[in-house]
C-alpha cells in the first residue's frame, strides 16, 4: 500500500470506502495541508444528513479571517438532493481556498451522487478494507518505514498473525516497534517479545525457527510459549503445517508461476518465497523424516504424555536433525 502523492489540496476529495483509519488519514491530510499552507485555516466538520443548501453554502463561502477553509462532510450518502446538487456544481466551479472532503461508506447508497462527483472532476482517495495477507503485510511494513524504521516480510507477516487484520492495531504496533527497535530494525525477536502472550504467533515462530535448522532457537521460543499459556496442540499443528507445506513445494514441477504454487500449496503468494529460502538444506528424506517426528509428538501429547514439553523439544530434535542429514 501506498501512501498519498497527490496535492491533498483540491477543491473535492471524495474519501470512499469502509476502513475508518485510511477514511480518517485522507481526511486528516487535507487538513494538515491547508494549515501547512494557512495556519489560520478554518475547519468545519458536518455530518451528511445535518447539512442543508444554505448550510453548506455558509460553509463553503470565503472566510473574513481565514484564507482556507476545509469542510469535512461525513455520510456525504445521506446529503439532500438541493446539498447533492450544491456539491456537483462546487466541483465543476470551485472557489478558491474552499476545500470539501467528502466521506462515503461505500455501498449502493448515494451511488449515483458518487457517479456525478467523478465526472464533475473530484479527486478519489480509497478507503476499502485491507483483508488479504499480502496487502496486510505491505501495510505493515510501510507504517514501519513511515515511522522510520525497517522490517523484512518475515517480521511483517508474524506481525499481522499477532494482530489480526485490524489497521488501527496493526498501525499503533508498527510505530511502537519502530520506535523501540535498535537501530530502527524491527525483527522477528522484538516482535516475540511484544506479543509473547499471542498463542498465534508462538506456533509460527517455534515452526519457523525448527525448519529453518534454528534448533536452539525453536526450543527456546517452544519453553517461552508453553510458559505463557501456548497449548501444545497449536505447536504441533503449526510444526505439521509447516512440514506440509515445504514437502509440496519439494514436489511441485519446475517453472510453476508463484501464484500457482501459492494455490496448490494452499499458502499465499508471498509465502513462497519464505517456503523456498525455509527448503535449502532439506532433502525429501529429511522431510519425512521430520513429518513422522512431529506425528509422533503429536500421539505423545494428545495421549496424555506426562510431559508435553519433552515430547515437543525431541521432536524439535529431530526435525533439526533430519534437516542436517
Amino acid at each position: 500500500m501506498s501512501r498519498r502523492t497527490v496535492d491533498p489540496l483540491v477543491p473535492v476529495t471524495l474519501v470512499v470506502g469502509p476502513e475508518a483509519l485510511l477514511s480518517e488519514r485522507a481526511m486528516g491530510a487535507v487538513v494538515k495541508a491547508a494549515r501547512a499552507a494557512d495556519p489560520a485555516a478554518d475547519v468545519s466538520d458536518v455530518p451528511g444528513a445535518d447539512l442543508t443548501p444554505g448550510g453548506l453554502a455558509e460553509h463553503a463561502s470565503p472566510s473574513l479571517f481565514a484564507t482556507t477553509r476545509v469542510v469535512l462532510i461525513r455520510d456525504v450518502q445521506d446529503v439532500s438532493d438541493g446539498v447533492a446538487d450544491a456539491l456537483v456544481a462546487h466541483a465543476q466551479a470551485p472557489v478558491e481556498g474552499i476545500h470539501l472532503v467528502l466521506v462515503h461508506p461505500g455501498g449502493v447508497k448515494g451511488k449515483k451522487l458518487l457517479e456525478r462527483l467523478r465526472k464533475a472532476g473530484a479527486h478519489e482517495v480509497k478507503a476499502e478494507r485491507v483483508t488479504k495477507p499480502d496487502d496486510l503485510v505491505a501495510f505493515v511494513r510501510a507504517e514501519v518505514r513511515h515511522a522510520g524504521g525497517r522490517i523484512d516480510e518475515a517480521g511483517a507477516r508474524q506481525l499481522v498473525d499477532a494482530v489480526g487484520g485490524d489497521l488501527r492495531g496493526l498501525a499503533s504496533s508498527a510505530s511502537q516497534l519502530a520506535s523501540d527497535a535498535v537501530d530502527g530494525t524491527v525483527d522477528s525477536q522484538l516482535v516475540s517479545t511484544y506479543f509473547e502472550g499471542r498463542a498465534e504467533v508462538k506456533g509460527w515462530v517455534v515452526a519457523d525457527r525448527a525448519v529453518e535448522g534454528r534448533t536452539a532457537d525453536a526450543v527456546e521460543q517452544l519453553r517461552w510459549a508453553l510458559q505463557t499459556g501456548t497449548d501444545p496442540v497449536l505447536v504441533i499443528g503449526s510444526l505439521a503445517t509447516a512440514l506440509r507445506a515445504l514437502a509440496r513445494l519439494a514436489g511441485a514441477p519446475r517453472g510453476v508461476r508463484d501464484a500457482d504454487l501459492a494455490r496448490d500449496i494452499g499458502v499465499p503468494p508471498w509465502k513462497v518465497r519464505v517456503l523456498r529460502g525455509q527448503l535449502r538444506g532439506w532433502t525429501p528424506a529429511g522431510l519425512s523424516t521430520a513429518i513422522r517426528a512431529v506425528a509422533a509428538a503429536d500421539l505423545a501429547v494428545k495421549g496424555g504424555a506426562n510431559d508435553s514439553t519433552l515430547a515437543l523439544t525431541t521432536a524439535l530434535v529431530q526435525i533439526g536433525q533430519a534437516r542436517s542429514t
